[in-house]
């Protein structure tokens, strides 16, 4: 499973029934979305029911991927063209020009529970032949030519507590499982992500003892707790979560939080690990290298043994330099390479210089990160900032609305926060961290003084503590 949902640049559909020895092809994504919808609905419908349709079409099949529901139950595709199953993929055959226009626009959106992250398993039916609890499609046509939009059409079929998600990053989605057999003394937010699924199934399985605290370290709480996991579901009970204990966990946990069902308990923030995901080395570009170039510039202004970098989201010589000196001077092993143990120095070490700099160090206008990832159901002072920030940019850039300053993160927030991740084009997840709480302030910064930013140039481009 991925941290946040992404759209695959390819889905395996199997041809048949999950057991079946049916042929698994892999297409790209838009194609396979083009496909179920000319294979399920009338390209005469009106447009607000066929982006209705679309919608729930590409969120079953998200959910699908995002929940791994095939792998963790051992089979080697993402979904099946099953109705009893799935939803229909007919392999090859044509399909309708102003769906496919329609499919290019919003392939990459999807349906959410508010305060969840998963994509919603958005249960459909034909509504004639079939009834069930979910959206009704010929009833959207209906409620399509009453003059409902595509959101009001889905809002009531699945509540009014629904969001759109826009603009989903695309990736080659890898399975979730670890590069190694996690033990006794690993550590990581791969761990992490295991003891967060063992507390939660330890509620419906009471004899799996509660790990706590969370915190991504594999210790003796934690081996106990994959024994008696392994003992209740047949597995070989040696405290080790190879693969098979890994999707094991992951199709219990899936199973007792119905992530795979409209009615989902649903996978809220607060169960994202915190730790870094992944290491970083030369040539590798996105939001994590963002977030190392910009803990190691703040770190560069205390400690000059340390360089600065650049803070242009790239992996290159300059970056491996500052991370090689950083290793240097924190005991760290020099390879230049930012994996967990480098990560978690770094962090430290920003966030310590960060909270006890005075304001004479930090200097006037935007602050600094403050050291935590804000999320839905944040509070505090760093809650009521980040609001004025958004605010700032709301008069730059109309897609950000205005939002009341209460200290609290709440939905109005958290709507806002998409806006922003997706006008700046980072990832949708209503996460924020060092990245978009910089270009937010950087804007806010030029709002104050009323340097404003050039149109079509983001926030972010240069860094504000740059003297």
């Amino acid at each position: 499973m991925a941290i946040v949902p992404v759209i695959p640049e390819k889905i395996r559909v199997h041809l048949g029934p999950p057991e079946s020895n049916a042929q698994t092809v892999a297409v790209s994504f838009p194609d396979y979305i083009k496909n179920v919808a000319s294979s399920e609905i009338y390209p005469t419908w009106p447009e607000a029911a066929l982006r209705a349709n679309i919608y729930a079409q590409i969120s079953v099949a998200l959910n699908r991927v995002f929940t791994e529901h095939y792998p963790s139950m051992g089979y080697d595709f993402d979904i099946t063209n099953s109705t009893a199953y799935d939803q229909s993929f007919v392999y090859g055959r044509d399909v309708y020009e102003n769906i496919s226009r329609i499919v290019d626009e919003i392939f990459n959106d999807y349906i959410v529970r508010q305060g969840n992250i998963e994509p919603l398993f958005a249960l459909y039916c034909d509504g004639v032949n079939v009834q069930c609890e979910g959206l009704s499609q010929w009833g959207s046509v209906e409620l399509a030519n009453e003059g409902f939009g595509a959101y009001d059409i889905l809002a009531a079929y699945y509540g009014n507590d629904i969001d759109i998600v826009e603009d989903a990053p695309i990736e080659d989605v890898r399975p979730s499982t670890p590069g190694r057999p996690l033990r006794l003394g690993s550590v990581g937010s791969e761990v992490s992500f295991i003891q967060t699924r063992l507390n939660r199934i330890s509620t419906n399985y009471p004899a799996i003892p509660k790990i706590s605290p969370v915190d991504g370290a594999f210790g003796v709480e934690t081996e106990n707790a994959v024994r008696e996991f392994q003992r209740i579901f047949g597995l070989d009970v040696d405290g080790v979560v190879g693969k098979a204990t890994w999707y094991r966990i992951q199709f219990v946990y899936n199973s007792v939080k119905r992530l795979s069902e409209l009615a989902s308990e649903g996978l809220t923030f607060e169960e994202i690990p915190s730790q870094f995901p992944q290491t970083l080395s030369l040539g590798d570009t996105g939001i994590y290298v963002y977030d190392a170039q910009y803990y190691i510039r703040w770190i560069s202004l205390f400690d000059p043994a340390v360089p600065s970098v650049e803070f242009d989201g790239v992996f290159g010589e300059s970056t491996e330099a500052a991370v090689r000196a950083f290793q240097q001077e924190y005991d760290l092993p020099v390879t230049g390479v930012i994996d967990a143990a480098t990560w978690d120095e770094a962090f430290a070490v920003y966030a310590g210089y960060i909270r006890t700099a005075g304001e004479e160090l930090l200097g006037a206008g935007a602050r600094p990160f403050p050291g935590e990832v804000l999320k839905f159901g944040s509070q505090g002072e760093y809650v009521t900032i980040l609001q004025q920030y958004i605010n700032a940019a709301s008069t730059l850039y109309d897609s950000i609305p205005q939002i009341p300053v209460t200290g609290i993160f709440d939905e109005a927030t958290r709507d806002a926060v998409y806006a922003a991740q997706a006008l700046f084009g980072y990832p949708i997840n209503g996460l924020v961290g060092p990245v978009l709480w910089d270009t937010l302030g950087i804007i806010y910064s030029s709002v104050s003084d009323e340097n404003y930013i050039a149109d079509g140039q983001w926030a972010g481009e240069n860094i504000a503590t740059e003297e």
